[in-house]
């Protein structure tokens, strides 16, 4: 016999946290199992559970709010039996309170220190912790998990057996009135949490073959630098002095001009991100080019870029940037470019062979870019493909899904000085 309707009920609030932080659980159980394995595909993913996590945590903090401010139901079970009880709900308090704060301890100590926005509006700080402290958090998240799967199934197996062995009416105490939709339908609410979970998880990546490195325009274009490069190497002694015979009777009068960048220039950068693209900008660059457009050779190029200026207008990946997984630009805040002289490559068309010195790392890089325009004013305009693993660029667990080639493009005015 269910003795339910004499049963007293826990209050109305403390029913709606149960059944919500239960749910809620659900859901950041089946999106945790996942997040590991997902890399750079899981970005957005991490970031709103995060955003749950952190609702845990105050629902929970409401929750024991809730049992001093309201009077709670008395035991039904005495011994060993009501004993284990309450240690399943002290260790399952303990779960909801640790699993928020031990993940938002791995996040403050992360070395790639990613900002949170719960829910894309509340920003959240970074807890005061050391970095020698990552790993106790990481492994306390992770074992917290699973003690949390194993306390959830234990109360959900009180639960069965009180209402469908000894029939004392107790799954009532948490529903409000005595409503079978209600019984059905809050517990119900478990499971929509972890559904919700695994609908939201990107879909798996379906293998493909290798791509040809000739079929990229941007590894085409370096590999045909490389080829032409060799094949100058290879021209014949008796060539090169006869062109330099000729070279002679073409030599700039007086030194080469030097050309002022105005205002407005861009310098962007782009990478594939697991089928799609991320791309981005400098704001905050400076330089100083000397160059007669007749005379390529007479080239002197220096460009610094303000690493801490990279935009891709998201401020999640913005605030990762300027870590150590990127740029790191507490140790290295600017990245910069030289080439002594040019080529030309065509009508307008050149390209410069200098170096790239970024993150600490100095690598040969090559540019191209074409000049339009005449006389004082000339608009450039032009493009590099940069291997962000040589200078260390993307070098963490949130990098997973990257392209190993970064597309730089730059176009600016510049004006020739008196």
């Amino acid at each position: 016999m269910i003795q339910g309707t004499t049963m007293q009920r826990y209050s109305r609030a403390a029913i709606f946290l149960h059944w919500a932080i239960a749910a809620l659980l659900a859901f950041q159980i089946a999106v945790g199992w996942a997040l590991e394995d997902l890399g750079a595909r899981g970005f957005a993913l991490y970031q709103l559970h995060k955003s749950v996590g952190m609702t845990v945590l105050a629902l929970t903090l409401a929750r024991i709010a809730v049992r001093f401010w309201k009077p709670r139901p008395a035991k039904l079970e005495n011994g060993w039996q009501g004993a284990l009880a309450s240690g399943v709900h002290v260790g399952l308090y303990a779960f909801m309170l640790g699993a928020p704060l031990t993940g938002w301890a791995l996040v403050s100590t992360a070395k790639v220190k990613v900002p949170t926005l719960l829910f894309g509006v509340i920003p959240l700080p970074h807890l005061p912790l050391p970095a020698s402290a990552h790993g106790l958090a990481e492994n306390g998240h992770g074992l917290l998990a699973w003690l949390g799967i194993a306390l959830l199934a234990l109360h959900v197996a009180g639960a069965l057996r009180h209402h469908l062995l000894m029939r004392d009416g107790l799954i009532w105490r948490m529903v409000p009135g005595r409503s079978t939709a209600l019984l059905i339908g809050l517990p119900a609410l478990i499971l929509v949490g972890f559904v919700a979970g695994r609908a939201i998880l990107p879909a798996p990546q379906a293998a493909s073959a290798p791509v040809p490195v000739a079929e990229d325009p941007a590894n085409a274009a370096a590999e045909d630098a490389n080829v032409a490069e060799a094949a100058n190497a290879a021209v014949p002694a008796e060539n090169a002095a006869a062109n330099a015979s000729e070279a002679a009777a073409e030599l700039p009068v007086g030194p080469p001009p030097a050309w002022t960048v105005q205002p407005g220039g861009r310098i962007g950068f782009s990478v594939g991100n697991d089928g799609e693209t991320i791309s981005g900008s400098f704001s905050k660059w400076t330089a100083q080019i000397v160059m007669d457009p007749d005379h390529p050779d007479s080239a002197d190029i220096q460009v610094t870029i303000d690493m801490a200026s990279a935009s891709v207008g998201d401020a999640y990946k913005d605030g990762m940037l300027p870590g150590d997984e990127f740029f790191g630009v507490a140790a290295h805040p600017t990245a910069t470019f030289t080439a002594k002289g040019a080529e030309a490559t065509g009508p307008n068309s050149y390209r410069a062979r200098g170096t790239l010195t970024l993150k600490g790392v100095s690598k040969p890089q090559t540019i191209r870019f074409t000049l339009s325009g005449k006389d004082a004013t000339r608009k450039v305009s032009g493009s590099a493909t940069i291997t962000r693993a040589l200078f260390g660029v993307g070098n963490g667990d949130s990098s997973g899904g990257l392209g190993p080639q970064v597309a730089l493009t730059f176009a600016f005015t510049a004006k020739r000085k008196n």
